[in-house]
């Protein structure tokens, strides 16, 4: 890269963004050390556009083709990622291959054989609360031929909510606008994933605030897969159900997308190629050139000219904007998009195929010189390229995860010494489960979970005015290492004797 030093300003933007360090400021001028690999960082965040590509490369350059950057990478060098070196005119990986024994040591030991399930779940347990008392039930059985013993309560956990996922590219609020039910502040937008817009609804600080009676009904509803109406602020309005497609604004959201326009281009390659002279596929997040991609350069498809009016981030990849228009952009008529098409490049009469990541709108013009473009019909080739999205996409659904901390005072109704329990559980010793499924424990200090509310009995979960919302919860183990953690070995139930007792109760029902 070159830097132009009556343009530069010294902001320093550069240095703090080039990922190979090469960049410093001289006497408050960029200045660009020996290794670039023109990765264009710097040119990207540079307000003053004083640095451009460099056409001329020392002698054994090559050009990596493993991400879209394209990095021109100089002999004994590595490209912007560092994982490739060019070693005597071939890039090599810096990091060998592992095999699964470089890394066993890093990964957790399974939990034995006698504990992978439990011997009761908690569902319809009862509480001890206050915990310092035995927990309802802790049972006594055989597994494998082994004593274990699994110890259930339904907690109060004021320290949980639930994360909410939302198959669409609709627009739904910025990240961060609160989310209300009714007039009640319930949780707020949080990043989005991949197709996917994300709430976070509940938490402690909102259960114990002024509207927490309200947020603990609402996650005790969705994690028992009802329906609810939620609110974004300055957004749109929420229907949803755990299991259902979502309805925004009304709308029934029948397909997600199968990916960003980028990753279409790879997806649907050998489809695009025989649909039109060029493919667009809009996506607010990132919108795909086919001749201009990756894709298209790797089969020799020649760049069609076509420039659009949102930001370019590598070849072929343009960031988008959020709207109710194609692909979740503001873009309503896809010929708007086009800012231009060079002419040593595009040819008049030359097709162009626009679509989105769910395939559901698709349009297909010709080029008559300028920016004018006439609508024709779809060709057979173009039909199926967008069938072939559209096969791929799946059906839009809702989705969520109950998130609680269960490493307070609930541990003490289990065993004696509580520390004890939570390094046996992150030890995988004693076996967390949630009404029988098997959750995700945080790493850290604690007992912070998250489990897939699909994999729990519909209305397992509660919540009390205190305010908080329940979890059935079960700890097993073997009986010695639950003795070990000052188990309550008086309070133990043998399992037949279990049986026996519940027999009892559903016959007098």
């Amino acid at each position: 890269m070159k830097v132009n030093p009556e343009k530069c300003k010294g902001c320093g933007f550069c240095v703090e963004v080039c990922p190979l360090e090469l960049v410093s400021l001289q006497e408050k001028v960029a200045s660009i050390s020996t290794g670039c690999v023109q990765c264009q960082a710097c040119v990207k965040v540079c307000p003053a556009g004083a640095i451009d590509s460099d056409t001329s490369f020392p002698e054994g350059t090559i050009q990596c083709d493993a991400c879209p950057i394209g990095c021109h990478i100089p002999p004994g060098k590595t490209g912007a990622c560092r994982r490739y070196i060019n070693r005597d005119g071939e890039l090599v990986r810096t990091t060998l291959l592992h095999t699964y024994q470089d890394v066993e040591g890093l990964l957790k030991p399974l939990w034995a054989e006698e504990i992978q399930s439990p011997l009761i779940t908690g569902i319809g347990a009862g509480t001890t609360y206050p915990d310092y008392r035995p927990a309802p039930f802790i049972v006594k059985g055989e597994a494998g031929g082994v004593d274990v013993v699994t110890a259930v309560t339904e907690a109060p956990l004021s320290y949980s909510g639930v994360k909410v996922k939302i198959d669409t590219d609709e627009p739904i609020g910025d990240e961060g606008a609160t989310v209300y039910h009714g007039r009640h502040k319930v949780g707020h937008v949080t990043t989005e994933e991949y197709g996917s817009k994300m709430l976070s609804l509940g938490g402690a600080n909102l259960l114990t605030g002024k509207d927490g009676f309200v947020v603990a009904r609402v996650v005790s509803d969705i994690a028992n897969k009802r329906e609810v109406t939620l609110k974004v602020k300055d957004g749109a309005e929420l229907v949803l159900k755990v299991g259902n497609p979502p309805v925004i604004d009304g709308r029934v959201i029948e397909k997600m997308r199968v990916g960003c326009g980028s990753a279409s281009m790879g997806l649907f390659a050998p489809h695009f190629r025989h649909a039109a002279d060029e493919v667009i596929v809009i996506d607010s997040h990132v919108t795909g050139v086919f001749t201009e991609h990756t894709a298209g350069r790797y089969l020799g498809i020649p760049f069609s000219g076509v420039q659009l009016k949102f930001k370019k981030s590598t070849p072929g990849r343009y960031f988008g904007d959020h709207g109710k228009g194609w692909g979740g952009t503001s873009i309503e008529d896809p010929v708007s998009l086009i800012k231009g098409i060079d002419p040593d490049h595009g040819r008049v009469g030359m097709t162009i195929l626009f679509t989105e990541t769910t395939g559901q709108k698709s349009k297909l013009v010709r080029w008559k010189g300028n920016l004018d473009f006439e609508e024709i019909p779809l060709t057979e080739g173009a039909r199926n390229a967008v069938e072939q999205i559209r096969k791929t996409s799946q059906n839009s659904r809702v989705s969520a995860v109950y998130v609680g901390g269960c490493g307070g005072s609930a541990r003490v109704s289990v065993v004696l010494y509580p520390v004890k329990l939570t390094e046996a559980v992150h030890a995988r010793k004693v076996k967390l489960t949630v009404g029988g499924a098997t959750p995700f424990i945080f790493p850290g200090g604690g007992i912070t979970f998250m489990v897939d509310v699909e994999e729990v009995k519909t209305g397992a979960f509660t919540w009390v005015p205190t305010p908080a919302t329940v979890a059935p919860l079960e700890f097993t183990m073997t009986l010695r290492d639950y003795e070990g953690m000052g188990g309550y070995t008086e309070a133990l139930i043998d399992w037949d004797d279990l049986m026996k007792w519940l027999s009892e109760r559903k016959e007098g029902e």
